[in-house]
Formats: structure tokens, sequence, C-alpha cells
């Protein structure tokens, strides 16, 4: 039986969503941002007390790609994978480890917007700068699908797009997703499908602002 470990809005959302998409029966234990994550019990599944964490018949895995890989060749008939010897296994793969490229400036500004509870301890400079590295990633996402393909591969919607779609889904709470008319069309069809809006909270978890933007000029 499979067990994933989740909080609301993390990185696990991808692979709650995933899980959704290939209809696999889960026990999913739901954890809030803190102590919890701490606890002996819950570092004795995960060392670094972060989600997800994913448990299957004794096997404990903890990074959002190697979850996604395991799962789609556990499971092939679902078709959510690309398997070597696939034409487009490379590009897969690709789009498998970009979409944590993307994922760690949106993980930075939500640190700095969020997480830092203290004006003093923000960095406005930071703030800046990594609202325009997450820009120049999604940049390149944008013109990928500026050929008119609806999903990141030709052939159509894999486990890479669920991976990729939790950070556009993240990003755009730091950056108006307008700006990427192409990428802006491809979260419009992610974010209708059945299996991510069964992955969203009831209430926000993380995220209580439509928008985070960046701190004002000082003056003078």
């Amino acid at each position: 039986m499979i067990t994933l470990h989740h909080c609301h809005e993390a990185r696990s959302m991808r692979t709650l969503w995933l899980l959704h998409e290939m209809e696999l029966d889960f026990d999913l234990k739901v954890y809030p941002f803190g102590r919890e994550l701490r606890t002996p019990e819950y570092l004795s599944v995960h060392p670094l007390g972060r989600v997800p964490c994913l448990q299957d018949d004794g096997l404990i895995l903890f990074e959002t790609g190697a979850i996604a890989e395991y799962l789609v060749e556990k499971y092939p008939e679902k078709g959510l994978g690309r398997p070597p010897g696939d034409p487009e296994r490379p590009h897969w793969l690709q789009w498998l480890h970009y979409a944590e490229t993307v994922a760690v400036h949106g993980a930075t500004l939500t640190q700095q917007h969020i997480v830092i509870y203290e004006d003093r301890d923000r960095s406005p400079l930071l703030m800046k700068l990594e609202r325009r590295r997450l820009e120049k990633t999604l940049e390149v996402l944008d013109n990928h699908l500026s050929d008119g393909r609806e999903y990141l591969l030709e052939s159509g919607f894999s486990a890479i797009d669920t991976n990729m779609g939790y950070s556009v889904h993240i990003s755009r709470f730091f950056t108006p997703l307008a700006a990427f008319p192409h990428l802006s069309a491809y979260y419009d069809r992610l974010s209708a499908r059945p299996a991510f809006l069964k992955s969203l909270p009831e209430k926000p978890a993380i995220y209580h602002k439509p928008f985070y933007d960046l701190p004002p000029e000082p003056a003078g």
C-alpha cells in the first residue's frame, strides 16, 4: 500500500497530483508545517523532516523526481512515463529535472516573502534577483510551448507535467504569468484537470495572498 506524507501546497503536491492522475489507491498523511515534521517518528521516515515522503511496501523515497520516475516505471500501463528507448525519453528526463530548476527560485521567494516573518530579516535585493531568475526559467518554458503544443511533450500529457505544473503553480504567486502567454495557457490547461483540483487544499495553507509583489524601492 502506498502512503504519501504531505503538506498542503508544498512540493509534495507534485506527488499527490500524480497519484490522482494515475488513479492509484494510497493513504494520505497530511501534516502542518512545524514541529510535527520534526518528531522522532517522522524523522525515522524522512531524515530531513520534510515532504514529500512516499512509502511503498517498505520502500521509502523522498525526492519528487525520483518518486515520479519510480511510479511511472512501476505502473507503465498508466502511460505517464517514457521508457528507455522511447524517442521522447531524453526530453522527458530533461523537463522532469528542469521542474526543480524552476522550483528552487519559487522556494527562495517563498522563504523571503512568507517564511521569514520580520521585515528586517528579508532582503529586497534577493527578492528582486530571484524574481528575475524565476522569470528567465519561465521564458524557456514559454518559448518551448510557443509551437502550439498543449503539454511539454509532443505526444501529450505525462508525469513531467505534474512536476513542472507545480513549479508554475507556485511561480504565479511571485510573477505575473500574463507576461508568458504560452505558459499561461499551459497552466490554464493543467489547472483545469480533475487530478490537479483534487490535489489542492480546501483553504490556503502557505500562500494566503494571491500575489506577493516586490517591496517598494526606498525613498530618496
